[in-house]
């Protein structure tokens, strides 16, 4: 079975694959403000946390469990 054929098996499309890449991309864009932030700075101890519970909780599941509705 190619890996075409496994996704497509599973419902995941292009979309399923590009939100899950913009889920990537907060993840790292949140640990990158907690990296530079001072261990009591307003970046990394507020604005990180939020990025990566977005990252984790909203944008990852959605890449999953996104659907298109068809036209009918």
């Amino acid at each position: 079975m190619k890996t075409n054929e496994f996704f497509q098996s599973l419902g995941l499309t292009k979309t399923n694959l590009y939100i899950f890449l913009a889920a990537i991309a907060t993840l790292i864009i949140g640990y990158i403000f907690m990296a530079i932030g001072d261990t009591y700075d307003a970046l990394s101890l507020y604005v990180s946390p939020i990025i990566l519970t977005i990252g984790y909780v909203v944008i990852l599941p959605m890449s999953i469990l996104f659907k298109k509705k068809n036209g009918e």
